[in-house]
């Protein structure tokens, strides 16, 4: 790869640099989808703005604004776009983030670890180790080691039974119906139900459905859609509630989902 400006948007051109973490900037319109792929590296996908949709076989993940998806290297995953994204990828060697855990994560990005994305991606993509560059790069492996995890992921269940249930409700995530309801649609009585969710997805019914659901409504705030229909469209009775729901699951307001679109 050459070192010339303007640097690369390949991902392929990333894989194999001397430099323990590099920075790809690319841009995506709102609605594009990114097929299942992998990559040898490890991955930091952050957006400045817009929200991203990760899928892997197992499961559904949200990366909301000043949030950052954690990929392990050789984990497939598909990734689509809701509001036009803005997007920084860091490709980092798996020995630069040992400390990480293993598997798909997305963590919060504080005003510091954004800071030094974007200071690295003015820099040249080779850098020494004693070089500015070098010196932003062992801040960020520190940064991203401290980052909070979010709940942020939806489990997909292997059970039929199940998978009735959880189908519908991906579909309309603002069914009000119990598990009592959703009974005659498993062909499972409630407490059957109530035990498959804890094997298969390790949560509750409420709480799978309430990651359903602010996933849901992420991807509606990031198209501007106002938070009292949100609100409604995923099932609470009043925009009040809804805000106080997801400030205390995503730790910002709905209203921040917005202006992140007009940044």
């Amino acid at each position: 790869m050459s070192i010339a400006s303007p640097r690369s948007t390949n991902p392929d051109d990333y894989q194999d640099l001397p430099q323990p973490i590099a920075v790809m900037a690319k841009s995506f319109a709102d609605g594009f989808s990114i097929p299942l792929h992998k990559h040898d590296r490890v991955q930091l996908l952050y957006a400045i703005s817009g929200v991203m949709r990760l899928r892997t076989q197992q499961d559904a993940w949200i990366v909301p604004p000043d949030g950052a998806a954690y990929i392990p290297a050789g984990l497939p995953h598909s990734v689509s776009m809701h509001g036009n994204v803005d997007m920084r990828t860091l490709y980092i060697d798996p020995l630069a983030v040992r400390k990480r855990p293993q598997g798909l994560n997305v963590v919060a990005v504080p005003g510091l670890l954004k800071e030094l994305i974007l200071a690295l991606g003015d820099e040249p993509v080779a850098y020494g180790p004693d070089s500015r560059g070098g010196l932003i790069a062992q801040l960020i492996e520190q940064e991203i080691h401290l980052a909070q995890a979010l709940s942020l992921h939806v489990p997909l269940p292997r059970d039929a039974r199940l998978q009735k249930v959880c189908a519908e409700l991906l579909a309309d995530p603002s069914d009000r119906r119990t598990l009592d309801g959703w009974s005659e649609v498993a062909g499972a009585s409630a407490r059957t139900l109530v035990r498959l969710f804890e094997r298969d997805l390790g949560m509750s019914f409420i709480q799978w459905r309430q990651r359903v659901r602010f996933q849901s409504a992420l991807e509606a705030l990031s198209q501007g859609v106002p938070v009292s229909v949100v609100a409604k469209l995923h099932g609470y009775r009043s925009p009040s509630a809804f805000s106080a729901a997801f400030g205390k699951a995503m730790g910002h307001a709905p209203s921040k989902v917005m202006a992140g679109m007009d940044r």
